[in-house]
């Protein structure tokens, strides 16, 4: 299965980077929606280009919404949802959707989990039967259980344990969120995922897994009329589930600076990295989130970025270098810098070199050309947008699991369009605080002195 973190779903950001390019007056991907009586909210992007179509359920429930000491229960549940029912037992979900020359796959964020099949449309009564199913159908054992807990555990092991820049990673998370949930990591600690029971288990779906708490979204060769009675069919017969208030912490200001560093013998590359707190669209300081991502593009829009210019080409001091920030949050984002050295370039120069960068963009500032050209490049990149069959359905999903509205995704273009100079400059002022930040150093171990005779 597909996890994402918060600090590498820069793929959030970049999906909303690829719808920028449509008319402010027609939209982005004008969906259409309506809502079942019982409560789930079902979404139409139409895209006529082939007889296929891309179903997506979203449920408003990710590892920040887990209990304390049962981290990992979101994505470990996810597993889980291939198991069956009694309707359909076993893999019969999977082997279906294959024999019909479908694709399936799910994923988990801090915020939202997502199951998805993209399939000829006059299969999709066939995928929307089998989702409604296991819905509220799930039959799980300790047979079921038990070897997927292995599973988790070995892709933990495989994907973070095994890999010094993800341990470094969880380790920036938990330094930088003092309170917030996000300083947890989404596929869990180690022995909280051994712990869950299936009393855990059984509990998160029944609280979780409801049509009230879940969000349909169909793109593709299909229309909203077409869709309605196939969506009242499966999924309006479902009952409705208790309401749900997703509760988080808060996270209290932030008055230090913190350091990370993580020595590894497998680490080839070095890198330094510092992660400010940052607002999102929904959290903190919002006003700046939409000039937030023009300055990230100004400086890490590749290899004609002012800071790639500055520290790789002409200074000389790393093999890359750049930023990136994600604001397609329900709580908290983060503003990151980064750079790895050149061979025989001390870490200490570098990091003075990315600190007098960063200082510069505070005091200094970006030019307003910058800021026009990155517009113009955001836009750009949305060309062919609409030609992807699952953009849309990404995007919108992306935006309602965490609190924002389909008008806010489609009104986007003309929000990046009004972000002025002085926005720009006033966001990276307000966000790019060393008291609020978390500086990693990512180093191979030291070679050990050899010992005098």
């Amino acid at each position: 299965m597909i996890r994402f973190s918060a600090p590498s779903f820069i793929a959030g950001f970049l999906l909303y980077a690829l719808v920028a390019s449509a008319p402010a007056s027609a939209g982005v991907f004008n969906p259409q929606t309506f809502t079942l009586k019982n409560g789930m909210q079902v979404v139409v992007v139409e895209n006529h280009r082939a007889p296929v179509v891309s179903h997506m359920m979203w449920y408003k429930v990710g590892s920040a919404d887990e209990a304390p000491g049962k981290s990992g229960i979101a994505h470990f549940f996810e597993h889980l949802m291939f198991k069956g029912t009694k309707k359909f037992p076993g893999n019969t979900f999977s082997t279906r959707v294959a024999r019909n020359g479908g694709r399936e796959n799910a994923f988990t964020s801090h915020d939202y989990t997502a199951y998805y099949q993209s399939i000829a449309v006059d299969r999709l009564p066939m995928v929307m039967e089998m989702e409604a199913d296991r819905m509220r159908g799930l039959v799980l054992s300790d047979k079921d259980i038990e070897p997927e807990r292995l599973v988790v555990l070995e892709e933990r092991r495989e994907r973070t344990e095994n890999n010094p820049a993800a341990l470094l990673g969880e380790h920036v998370n938990a330094a930088l969120y003092l309170n917030h949930p996000y300083q947890r990591p989404i596929i869990g600690w180690p022995d909280e995922i051994k712990a869950l029971s299936r009393k855990d288990l059984l509990a998160f779906y029944r609280y979780w897994y409801a049509p009230n708490n879940a969000v349909l979204i169909v793109a593709g060769d299909i229309t909203a009329e077409q869709l309605r009675p196939l969506a009242e069919k499966y999924y309006g017969a479902i009952p409705r589930g208790p309401d749900i208030k997703r509760a988080r912490p808060q996270e209290p200001r932030h008055v230090a600076s913190r350091e990370v560093t993580l020595r590894d013998k497998r680490v080839r590359q070095p890198s330094w990295s510092r992660v400010f707190l940052a607002p999102s669209y929904s959290t903190g300081d919002s006003q700046h989130a939409y000039a937030l991502q023009v300055l990230s593009e100004i400086l890490g829009g590749g290899a004609t970025s002012p800071l790639h210019r500055s520290i790789v080409v002409e200074k000389k001091l790393a093999v890359a270098a750049g930023a990136g920030y994600d604001p397609d949050n329900l709580g908290p984002s983060e503003f990151q810098f980064y750079a790895s050295p050149r061979a025989g370039i001390s870490m200490a120069k570098l990091a003075k070199a990315m600190e007098a960068e960063i200082q510069k963009v505070i005091t200094v500032g970006v030019t307003a050309k910058a800021v026009s050209r990155a517009k113009k490049r955001m836009q750009d990149a949305a060309i062919y947008a609409r030609d992807s069959l699952r953009t849309g359905a990404y995007v919108l999903g992306g935006a309602i699991t965490t609190g924002r509205r389909i008008e806010d995704v489609e009104q986007w273009p003309e929000r990046i369009a009004t972000v002025t100079h002085a926005q720009v400059q006033a966001a990276a002022k307000a966000v790019l605080k060393k008291n609020q930040s978390v500086t990693a150093y990512l180093l191979p171990l030291r070679k050990s002195k050899p010992k005098a005779k």
